[in-house]
């Protein structure tokens, strides 16, 4: 009888979620936007698709009223604001939110023993959102000037943004793909896309008249590419060498990606 019980309340074993510290950890990267998307899914891996549209909509509403509003402040203000500060108390509210929402079937499914999403897959997504939100920043600073380096800039920027993007969905292959497969996305695609972005970058600091601001971003830009590389040539060894030797290196190199993208915030 005790079996059948546990039977029927473990009904959430043939699916994947998210857990709530994986969905914290993506909004804390990427924003109120990663943090609908995952709680999203979740919804509607377990069968509440109104739920999981309403949470999507809701993360991207949050996300332009709170960048908006950011805008709207004084620059003075914003400048005495700690940089960690507003993603700590977006990330604490979402993670709340997560709890009231989803934490009895999040629960239930870890005590059942069920599979969830990897960590590195929420991240991804995080760093996804992260550059859509960037993208938004960018064309409201940027793209409603008429001035012709910025219009050059922003046609390079495009295509730098359009490799990121093709390249991090490597973080969801890992979950999936070969030995083969994996090594061969990043000789052939991953890797050369980046050392693409850095000629971007160098082509564009050749521009005459360059703001100081695309500059200083363009050196931001530069090492976080040049980490990028990095990590995935660290990738490389650990998937061709099948070891894990390279997960503390691969942490250090995540967390100054982590700290270059916060400077473009």
């Amino acid at each position: 009888m005790t079996e059948t019980n546990n039977q029927i309340e473990n009904t959430t074993k043939d699916i994947k979620l998210y857990s709530s510290k994986a969905i914290s950890g993506a909004t804390f990267l990427g924003g109120p936007l990663a943090a609908g998307y995952l709680i999203s899914e979740n919804f509607k891996a377990l069968n509440k698709p109104d739920e999981g549209r309403k949470s999507l909509i809701i993360g991207i509403i949050t996300t332009i009223i709170l960048f908006g509003g950011i805008f709207m402040l004084p620059e003075k203000i914003v400048d005495q604001i700690p940089r960690q500060l507003i993603p700590l108390i977006y990330t604490g509210i979402i993670w709340g939110i997560v709890e009231w929402t989803q934490g009895v079937p999040l629960k239930a499914h870890e005590k059942h023993g069920n599979s969830f999403f990897s960590g590195w897959k929420a991240a991804g997504i995080g760093l996804i959102s992260l550059l859509i939100v960037g993208i938004g920043i960018f064309g409201y600073t940027y793209l409603s000037t008429d001035s012709e380096v910025y219009e050059k800039y922003e046609k390079e920027f495009t295509e730098f943004s359009k490799n990121e993007t093709e390249t991090l969905v490597f973080y969801n292959n890992l979950n999936t793909g070969t030995k083969h497969s994996l090594l061969k996305e990043l000789d052939e695609k991953t890797i050369p896309k980046w050392k693409e972005n850095i000629e971007i970058i160098n082509k564009t600091n050749r521009f005459e008249d360059l703001p100081t601001e695309l500059i200083k971003q363009n050196e931001i830009l530069l090492k976080y590419s040049e980490l990028r590389i990095q990590a995935f040539e660290l990738f490389r060894k650990a998937i061709e060498e099948d070891t894990d030797k390279y997960i503390q290196p691969l942490k250090q190199i995540h967390l100054q990606i982590d700290n270059e993208l916060k400077k473009l915030n």
